[in-house]
């Protein structure tokens, strides 16, 4: 039986916490903005970590692009002050990826509110969307 909350799911935690606060410490870049670690997905083997993140205020690929340039390139000293920070017998490397999630949920919710404004519309009753065609009756072609 598997446990609830596994140690990878408990190292990838802390990580997330300890990430966040080393970022905003430790990189003075300024290609770096506002950055926010959505979840950190550790390997079975905690050698490898993906490290999901969103960028605040940076909404054109070029700019994201560059900030994950710039924090995969500054993996190896996040690296080693996680290993000051947490106690573990070895860290594992460091891979950033942009989460899209933030981004898709915000446009799928003004889709939803745009929906919902055009029902609002709509007199109670009625059908949505009538054709001006409908109203002709048919004829047939022979």
């Amino acid at each position: 039986m598997a446990k609830e909350y596994s140690r990878t799911q408990r190292i990838g935690d802390q990580m997330q916490r300890e990430l966040a606060q080393l970022i905003r410490r430790e990189i003075k870049d300024p290609r770096v903005g506002l950055v926010t670690i959505t979840a950190v997905d550790v390997s079975r083997d905690v050698g490898h970590a993906k490290i999901f993140m969103t960028v605040m205020g940076q909404d054109s690929a070029e700019e994201i692009a560059q900030t994950i340039k710039v924090l995969n390139s500054a993996a190896g000293f996040l690296r080693m002050q996680l290993a000051r920070e947490m106690k573990l017998r070895s860290v594992p490397q460091l891979h950033f990826h942009y989460d899209e999630s933030v981004v898709r949920g915000a446009h799928l919710s003004a889709l939803i509110e745009r929906a919902v404004a055009e029902d609002g519309q709509h007199p109670e009753g009625a059908p949505p969307s009538t054709t001006p065609d409908s109203d002709k009756p048919e004829t047939s072609k022979e």
